[in-house]
């Protein structure tokens, strides 16, 4: 239900996460969802499908975690992967996405809500308040990927020193396994490899998005001046319109936002035939998904040790303030580049006080305001 009713990107999407997950079906405390989506951030890759994995692995071990990141990510693809063909169809002809048009400002109102319960829930002390603003207007300034996992350390690190206010417990001896983290560095390494040798089409986007995927923190926004930097700017696999296209559309589908990476892989094999194109679509989904899944599961595994230490537990009141204040950031840097007119501000206000003040599902809001964009 998630994958085809949760919109926004991975700050929205915490909110989904958090009614669904833990207020309906109590599979996790709001704690340890707070907890989980902190320490994905800290890693590269998708933070929404780092989050939902690795709660597939708390749940029920690997096997389920895999089939979570299958059924999370296959809508969002298979709809990407469409929108590609038929774009690549009438590519010579207007395909209007006006309908789309109020989106944006909803998702906006998506994120708002997100920051707001992040705020609430995690922000509870004086060095909380600081370290979530800190977090913000640095944020807001520096627009760097890097910066996402180096706040979140430094935050960290921050209130560590409050060691001393959390109880002790009994530690856990560390156990590192290495096979996830030799998984991830093998994969990159043979990628890189099979392409220069080869020279295959598929090999290359593979490894692309591979190592994009290794190497952008932040979520589906980070994501996108990557692939048009990469894509259109210096190989021109993409025109300009195809990628804006496809950009429009995957703010417009539920889902992970690196989904959109399905739409890069088919239209970059555009001239190679319907198979092909399915076939890139695929490649680069694999590609941008597997290494923020191999590392999660690396940490992942020996996470519940490591946080019976108490700075390590200290920690997590810095990370979640963080995320809390990098959130509240996103979501004012998001609505800059939208319209500045009513109906903007009017859609944005709107999704927020559905979501904060209604029981309304996510989907059915996004459905209404794509109804009303048919309409107006």
């Amino acid at each position: 239900m998630l994958s085809i009713s949760t919109f926004g990107g991975p700050q929205a999407h915490f909110a989904h996460f958090l009614r669904v997950l833990v207020q309906k079906k109590k599979y996790l405390s709001e704690e340890d969802l707070l907890e989980v989506n902190s320490l994905c951030q800290v890693l590269p890759g998708p933070t929404s499908t780092q989050t939902l994995t690795a709660i597939g692995y708390k749940l029920g071990g690997p096997n389920l975690a895999y089939l979570t990141l299958l059924v999370w990510i296959l809508p969002g693809v298979l709809m990407m992967t469409s929108a590609a063909l038929l774009i690549h169809h009438f590519r010579d002809r207007h395909l209007s996405l006006e309908f789309t048009r109020f989106v944006p400002a909803m998702a906006v109102g998506f994120v708002s809500y997100a920051a707001y319960t992040m705020t609430v829930k995690t922000v509870q002390s004086r060095t909380a308040i600081v370290v979530m603003v800190l977090a913000a207007v640095l944020s807001y300034f520096v627009r760097s990927p890097f910066f996402y996992p180096i706040a979140l350390v430094v935050a960290g690190i921050i209130t560590a020193f409050k060691y001393k206010a959390h109880p002790r417990e009994e530690k856990i001896p560390i156990k590192i396994y290495w096979a996830n983290f030799l998984l991830w560095a093998g994969v990159l390494i043979l990628a890189a490899v099979l392409g220069h040798f080869t020279r295959h089409p598929l090999i290359l986007i593979f490894e692309n998005f591979y190592r994009n995927g290794s190497l952008i923190f932040g979520g589906g926004q980070v994501l996108t001046p990557f692939l048009y930097t990469e894509f259109v700017e210096l190989k021109s696999y993409l025109t300009p319109r195809e990628f804006l296209s496809g950009y429009a559309i995957a703010q417009s589908i539920p889902g992970p936002v690196f989904s959109f990476s399905a739409f890069i892989g088919a239209l970059s094999m555009k001239d190679a035939g319907l198979g092909r194109q399915i076939a890139g679509a695929l490649v680069s989904s694999a590609g941008i998904f597997l290494p923020g899944t191999f590392l999660i599961f690396f940490l992942v595994r020996f996470w519940e040790s490591l946080k019976k230490f108490r700075a390590v537990r200290a920690s997590l009141e810095g990370i979640s303030a963080a995320s809390a204040g990098l959130v509240a950031a996103a979501a004012v840097f998001l609505f800059q580049p939208l319209d500045n007119a009513f109906v903007t501000y009017a859609f944005t206000i709107g999704t927020f006080v559905l979501l904060n003040f209604t029981r309304i599902p996510s989907a059915l809001i996004i459905l209404m305001g794509l109804i009303l964009g048919f309409v107006v």
